[in-house]
Order: C-alpha cells, then sequence, then structure tokens
C-alpha cells in the first residue's frame, strides 16, 4: 500500500480514536513529544508499556474478584494504578470506567466490580486493537512527507467541534457513553 493511502489510514484511525472518546489530549501530547525531537519511537514504546501493563492488572483484578473473601482495598488498589497510567496516555475511557469502578470498590459491591472490570476490559481491548493497528501502520505511513502539526491542528478542531455538538445537544452524549 502507498504511504499516502497509509497516512489517510492513520489518520482515519486518529480521528476515529478522538470522535469516539477512547482517547483524549493527553495522547495529543504524547505525540507531539515525540514530534518536538523527541525520541523516535516513544509513543510506541509508551504505548506498548501501557498494554502489558494493563493486561497485568486486569488479569490480577480478575483473580482477586474470583477470591471467597474479596480484599477490596487491593482491588482498588489496582484499579487506581490502571486509572492514573490510563490518564497518563489518554485512555480516556478506560480511566473513566476505571473512575465507576473505584466508586463500587468503595462500597464492597462485588457484583458491581465485576460487571465494571468486564466494562474496563472491553474498553482496553478495543482501545488495545485501536493501538496495535497505529502502530503496524505509523512506520509505512510515515515514509514521505508528513505534517504531523497540521494533523493535530485538524484533530484539535475535530475534537471541539464533537465537544461543541455535546454541548449544544446533551442527547448527543448518549451515543457515546
Amino acid at each position: 500500500m502507498a504511504a499516502a493511502a497509509l497516512r489517510e489510514q492513520l489518520n482515519a484511525l486518529l480521528s476515529s480514536m478522538y470522535a469516539s472518546g477512547l482517547v483524549d489530549d493527553q495522547f495529543q501530547q504524547l505525540q507531539m513529544l515525540q514530534d518536538d525531537g523527541g525520541t523516535p519511537g516513544f509513543v510506541a514504546e509508551v504505548v506498548t508499556l501501557f498494554c502489558d501493563d494493563a493486561d497485568r492488572i486486569i488479569s490480577e483484578l480478575a483473580a482477586l474478584l474470583e477470591q471467597p473473601v474479596v480484599d477490596f482495598d487491593k482491588v482498588d488498589a489496582y484499579v487506581h494504578q490502571l486509572k492514573g497510567s490510563s490518564a497518563s496516555v489518554g485512555a480516556q475511557k478506560v480511566k473513566f470506567t476505571c473512575m465507576q469502578f473505584r466508586e463500587l470498590c468503595q462500597h464492597k459491591n462485588r457484583d458491581g466490580c465485576i460487571m465494571a472490570l468486564t466494562l474496563v476490559r472491553n474498553e482496553f481491548y478495543d482501545l488495545r486493537n485501536k493501538f496495535q493497528t497505529m502502530l503496524q501502520v505509523v512506520p509505512y505511513a510515515l515514509k514521505g512527507p508528513f505534517d504531523f502539526q497540521v494533523f493535530t491542528g485538524i484533530v484539535k478542531m475535530e475534537h471541539m467541534l464533537l465537544n461543541l455538538k455535546r454541548i449544544a445537544c446533551p442527547c448527543f452524549l448518549l451515543t457515546f457513553v
């Protein structure tokens, strides 16, 4: 596939990730750190570390919630860790789901925590799949001219328009929550 077509595919993927709320401005900040003279492959490294860590935490949470007596303090600590790492990479949906999960931990609601774990897992798997696609496309898409500053400006505008639509029409939120 030609580099231009792959760049279009990458742009569409990233735009959909922002538009759906899967990632937020923090993810864009990571990309800009790399582009502003940072280490090549910085985003790929951070995303890979996040995915590995999140996989491990989700497995730990599943094991804790299967115990006859659940240690909710331990569950909460793992969820807090996942929330923090999600926030640091801009994994907005995972972060928000972790916030809800923590509330259920504080109320020691085992069934609610099990449901929240399923939601966190689903949001994470969706994000991980998109990250994996992005990491496969990026090396080939960036061969040739690619003005990331122009791209991030377009994404910012799309993101602002999406937020304006949410404010103007609260029912719009229902489609994304």
